[in-house]
């Protein structure tokens, strides 16, 4: 198996690399997914979020209400830190298991564990390669306001509550330029491939 920690910003262009190295035929798994399915009525983590930030934060119907939870813990350091001590466990043991099932099911597998938190979360999976995809500050605030429909004001504070990139960038053993166009980061992305390609020819 040959496993890939993908990571970026909020709207740096992940998932389109992402979907590009899927269509390669690699193994694709989600972190945000696996975030809601931890949370799922039932599971250990939400009983744990409510326990910490009462039965309020859940809907009608027994769900996580994450909207009303943002709200409480956005901008709010230590509420923050205090749901991230749940989820995030709760998700490096739920990725493993996928990342442990794709390699059973396909011993010579290309996973990509796509993570926009990896550094935050300090996942620390046996990474093959790290691809960071990057993207200047403008260019995420942008895509906030006119692909997902943001307030200015609220998407600048959506990209400015990450990780500054220079953390990204400094575990990087790939860098994908989103800048530019769909095309170039496409073929950066194929040429990603192909380098995955040889590397594992070269350890057979």
């Amino acid at each position: 198996m040959y496993l890939i920690g993908l990571t970026g910003g909020i709207a740096s262009g992940k998932s389109t690399v992402a979907r590009r190295l899927y269509e390669h035929g690699a193994v694709h798994i989600d972190a945000d997914q696996l975030a809601r399915r931890v949370v799922e009525p039932g599971k250990p983590a939400l009983a744990a979020i409510v326990e910490e930030f009462g039965s309020d934060v859940l809907q009608r119907d027994g769900s996580l209400d994450r909207a009303k939870l943002g709200e409480r813990v956005f901008g709010d350091a230590e509420q923050l830190a205090k749901l991230n001590a749940i989820v995030h466990p709760a998700v490096r043991e739920l990725s493993a298991r996928l990342i442990e099932k794709a390699e059973q099911e396909d011993p010579d597998a290309v996973v990509v564990y796509d993570v926009p938190l990896l550094v935050e979360a300090a996942v620390d999976h046996p990474f093959d390669l790290i691809v960071v995809t990057n993207a200047p500050r403008r260019a995420q605030v942008d895509r906030l306001v006119e692909n997902r429909g943001l307030d200015r004001g609220l998407a600048e504070a959506r990209v400015d509550a990450q990780v500054d990139n220079t953390a990204r960038l400094a575990i990087a053993d790939v860098v994908i330029d989103t800048d530019g166009t769909l095309a170039h980061t496409m073929s950066q992305t194929d040429d990603l491939w192909q380098r995955i390609v040889e590397a594992r020819r070269a350890r057979a």
